[in-house]
């Protein structure tokens, strides 16, 4: 997280998430998070309003519990910048009740194992989704997430442009999937490229 509640990040498309963890290593990067199970609950209000102003209300259960909000993004240099303002709380499920008690649903479930890494001010992440396995480097600005990027043997040009929420729109447009939630047992006998994803694979340079 950056100052005023700005988040600047780049998310890349990996085939060899291990080969990407080891090169964090040779760096000298601290794991912040072992790898663990991250899970979420994305709500939305009675009009899914928020979805439609790319807006995102997130209660998450993974080192700690935190409920999350998102502004629309931003292309900034070839990163996304956008407005994350975040809260640790207690309880999830008490979270939960207490968004629902406001009039918020939850529009959907989404899941990865995740694990994080810190490396100078920039902060990494290596996730497991069910539709593949990506890097997230956070930075101050673009031009340190380009330079990190390098070093972990990532091409720069391949930054995803989409949050995880809409590579998952777009994929079940493409191969007409039913799922609602981006959950691992919605993918359970689904088989998906990177060209399902629209994405190309950043560690193949």
């Amino acid at each position: 997280m950056t100052k005023n509640d700005q988040e600047i990040e780049a998310k890349f498309y990996v085939r060899d998430l291990s080969a990407i963890e080891t090169r964090l290593k040779a760096l000298g990067a601290a794991c912040a998070v072992p790898r663990g199970f991250e899970y979420n609950l994305r709500f939305d209000n009675a009009g899914n309003s928020l979805q439609r102003m790319h807006k995102v209300l997130r209660l998450r259960k993974f080192d700690d519990v935190r409920l999350t909000f998102k502004g629309p993004g931003e292309r900034v240099g070839g990163a996304l910048a956008r407005t994350e303002i975040e809260l640790i709380v207690n309880d999830f499920d008490t979270a939960q009740k207490f968004l629902e008690g406001l009039g918020y649903h939850v529009a959907a479930v989404y899941e990865k194992y995740r694990a994080m890494y810190t490396l100078g001010e920039a902060m990494i992440t290596l996730d497991e989704l069910p539709y593949g396995n990506f890097v997230e480097i956070e930075a101050e600005n673009p031009e340190n997430i380009i330079d990190l990027a390098k070093k972990l043997g990532l091409n720069p040009q391949k930054a995803i442009p989409a949050s995880y929420q809409g590579l998952f729109e777009q994929v079940k447009a493409a191969k007409n999937l039913p799922a609602k939630n981006l959950a691992f047992w919605e993918f359970e006998k689904i088989q998906l490229t990177a060209a399902d994803l629209g994405v190309e694979p950043a560690d193949e340079m």
